[in-house]
């Protein structure tokens, strides 16, 4: 879920296939400067696996310890893995969170690497049926597919593999794009936008409120030899003007207490798609859509998440 609120989950095994497999969920980094990049990239990680079930305090826990300097997060079968460097731990604010739930955890150190490194390298290509291939620049050209795009695989969102982005771009492909305007609510590492001059859109505006997505998105944005894109920050919707089609792959509670701008952003007649969504996001969406004079077309599913599909009315 480009989502504005997002979690890197620091993956150490192959990316592509835990990915698919396991319910992820990525957030951001802070805005950081080349120096803490070149920190972030060689550093030792502790990985907390935490006990439960319930999926309401498993959100809870993913705010509570974000909120402490754990940047990473994997939901398992038996609760929560939570990743947090080895200068940002802080064991007794942790301990302060474990005790207040009554939980019960493991702990394991993990060596120092290069995680931007091992990202890169278990990287893997991946496409949505014929309708389009992402691939990094070291790996050859894909074939049988309309559309290939190439990115650089950093820490940001939006590589092809999580459903929410997959979902996107599938409905992305029953969409007229052609001489359109569209907002990207959320870019990550600008896939979409991508995506979107590919389809043949003429104007497309993206936003991000993390350096780091930016700076990846106009990196995978001029390799794409994309020209119709205009990349800026911003950590909200508004954007004074009217698109024919507005994406945005985020979650929920962004999603919502956005719902008024995205609302003004669409034109008479726009389409627009929301996902990083879990299928129980889906009826608060709908009642705030509703709410708004959205027209819902339909809901897409894949593992655990949706990806919803509206139309403005004309």
């Amino acid at each position: 879920m480009s989502s504005l609120l997002l979690f890197v989950y620091f993956i150490l095994m192959d990316i592509a296939d835990s990915i698919l497999a396991t319910n992820i969920y990525f957030e951001k980094l802070n805005p950081i400067s080349q120096i803490n990049k070149n920190k972030f990239e060689l550093m030792n990680y502790t990985e907390i696996e935490i006990q439960t079930i319930d999926v309401v305090l498993i959100d809870l826990l993913v705010a509570e310890l974000s909120s402490i300097g754990f940047d990473g997060f994997e939901e398992t079968e038996i609760g929560l893995k939570a990743f947090s460097s080895e200068d940002n731990y802080d064991k007794e604010a942790f301990k302060s969170i474990i005790n207040k739930h009554q939980l019960q955890f493991t702990q394991i150190e993990i060596p120092q690497q290069n995680w931007n490194e091992l990202w890169e390298s278990n990287f893997s290509p991946i496409t949505v049926e014929d309708f389009v291939g992402i691939r990094a620049s070291f790996h050859e050209t894909l074939i049988n597919v309309a559309h290939e795009i190439i990115i650089t695989p950093k820490m940001s969102f939006g590589t092809g593999h999580h459903a929410t982005t997959y979902m996107m771009m599938l409905l992305m492909r029953d969409i007229d794009f052609n001489k359109k305007s569209v907002f990207d609510f959320g870019t990550g590492t600008g896939i979409l936008a991508i995506l979107a001059e590919k389809l043949g859109a003429l104007d497309i505006e993206a936003v991000d409120y993390d350096n780091w997505c930016i700076e990846n998105s106009i990196e995978n944005i001029e390799r794409n030899n994309s020209t119709h894109i205009k990349i800026s920050k911003a950590d909200n919707a508004v954007t004074n003007r009217k698109f024919d089609i507005v994406l945005a792959n985020i979650n929920k509670n962004i999603i919502l207490a956005n719902i008024e701008s995205l609302t003004i952003d669409a034109a008479k007649g726009s389409q627009i798609l929301l996902s990083g969504l879990l299928e129980e996001d889906e009826k608060d969406i709908l009642e705030a859509t509703n709410e708004k004079g959205w027209h819902y077309t339909k809901t897409i599913k894949k593992d655990k998440w949706i990806a919803i599909q509206f139309k403005m009315p004309i």
